[in-house]
């Protein structure tokens, strides 16, 4: 699948189906995604947890807030970044390459909240990741058991040309 279309068909699933794994390949493949991602002044400051241990997921799922079908899923990568003026921005441009990465291979995902959430802390503690890395996002991975496809808005509403005009 070509990379426009994995954008274009990329959309987040939260229902799993049960029991299916994702390879050790597979998995490398998704992560390396996020490893060659656009980063400020080439710091590349993430690390990225692969989880599949099916009670890790389920501790994960019992933390995050908006997480709890990390419990179905397959496997989870959490993208954690040292501390940088562009951290941020860079664990963001990481985590979209793997959801776009996933999309292209047929597996579904879902982009989970890290940092700034009140579990922040203890999901960092429970993956073993020091105080002073943070952790930008989870993504759930697995086969999807949602058919629904959300709409997008129109790109004539979205576009703007040489200025923000309402």
């Amino acid at each position: 699948m070509d990379a426009l279309t994995a954008m274009r068909l990329r959309r987040t699933v939260r229902e799993f189906e049960p029991g299916k794994s994702i390879s050790k390949e597979t998995l490398e493949t998704i992560a390396d995604a996020g490893r060659v991602a656009a980063t400020a002044i080439n710091i590349q400051p993430w690390e990225f947890v692969i989880i599949t241990n099916r009670d890790m997921l389920k501790k994960m799922a019992d933390l995050a807030e908006y997480g709890k079908h990390l419990a179905s899923a397959s496997a989870a990568i959490a993208v954690l970044c040292k501390d940088s003026p562009f951290y941020l921005e860079d664990g963001c441009a990481a985590t979209q390459n793997m959801l776009v990465a996933a999309t292209a291979l047929g597996i579904a995902s879902a982009w989970i909240d890290g940092e700034k959430k009140e579990y922040g802390a203890a999901m960092k503690q429970l993956l073993g990741a020091p105080a002073e890395i943070k952790l930008v996002s989870i993504i759930a991975l697995g086969y999807s058991n949602d058919e629904t496809t959300p709409e997008k808005r129109p790109l004539e509403e979205v576009i703007h040309w040489e200025k923000f005009l309402m």
